[in-house]
């Protein structure tokens, strides 16, 4: 079935809303300036819910983006191919940005390596993007049970500086419904003592964060990437479109941009 035969547009914002509702989350649905959007008052979170056919360009969703921010709130992108494709992922987000997961301490974890089918059906349970190719892969262990995933690229040579070395932080994902403080600079300390790289390099996706996370475990903003246009196959995998492609509907779907940081060491 494709899933872009659906026949009203809005039916995946009452499944959303209906979602929410079950899991007891107080929020408000409303539209403002032609933006359907979800606020949760309380925490200071909107979500702005886009259908795959608008009229939206990237600037539009940037612009609310910052107006929401320059009010003290924070706003997401949440496109309609990503909540059809992945319901529980996006609930988990959802909950997870509420302050809703129970907390695990990293200190009563342990890290060890992992193989790829381990990693891959990890975050493609636990993340919104999914699995992508990686050359490490670390999980972080309380007991016998895996509650977080890391994946980094292999180190590459830079030309800057003689003997420099960088690597990238590809994915991190947590198990839903948790929270592993620690987890993850726990990860990247165990990841440099084996690889030694001198500085580790990742992206923050635009729509859903701006990379607090990161900054508090002391990246610094390097760069933003401009907003990337994907194609869709029949089962909602994005891919990113490289030409001029022709689409069976219209606009394509686009993201935000996203933010590079680097951690020195």
């Amino acid at each position: 079935m494709n899933h872009l035969s659906s026949k009203n547009n809005i039916e995946w914002h009452d499944q959303l809303k209906s979602r929410l509702e079950d899991s007891g989350l107080k929020c408000h649905f409303f539209v403002e300036d032609n933006f359907s959007l979800i606020l949760f008052s309380e925490n200071h979170i909107a979500i702005h819910l886009i259908n795959l056919k608008n009229h939206f360009r990237p600037a539009d969703l940037i612009q609310l983006q910052e107006k929401y921010n320059n009010s003290g709130m924070k706003l997401i992108h949440l496109w309609e191919d990503i909540w059809v494709s992945r319901p529980a992922q996006v609930l988990a987000r959802i909950k997870s940005l509420l302050g809703l997961n129970e907390r695990i301490h990293g200190r009563k974890t342990k890290v060890n390596k992992i193989a790829k089918p381990i990693a891959d059906h990890f975050i493609n349970e636990n993340h919104l993007q999914g699995a992508v190719s990686s050359r490490y892969k670390l999980g972080l262990f309380e007991g016998e049970h895996l509650v977080a995933v890391a994946t980094f690229s292999a180190l590459r040579r830079m030309n800057h500086t003689e003997n420099y070395q960088s690597a990238e932080l590809i994915r991190f994902a947590v198990k839903a419904g948790y929270t592993v403080t620690g987890g993850l600079s726990k990860l990247i300390s165990h990841f440099h003592a084996i690889q030694k790289p001198n500085d580790l390099m990742t992206y923050a996706d635009r729509d859903w964060s701006a990379g607090e996370a990161y900054a508090t475990l002391g990246f610094k903003p390097t760069g933003l990437l401009e907003p990337q246009e994907f194609l869709l196959d029949e089962h909602l995998n994005r891919k990113l479109r490289k030409d001029q492609v022709s689409v069976s509907f219209h606009p394509l779907v686009f993201n935000t941009g996203s933010y590079k940081f680097i951690l020195e060491f």
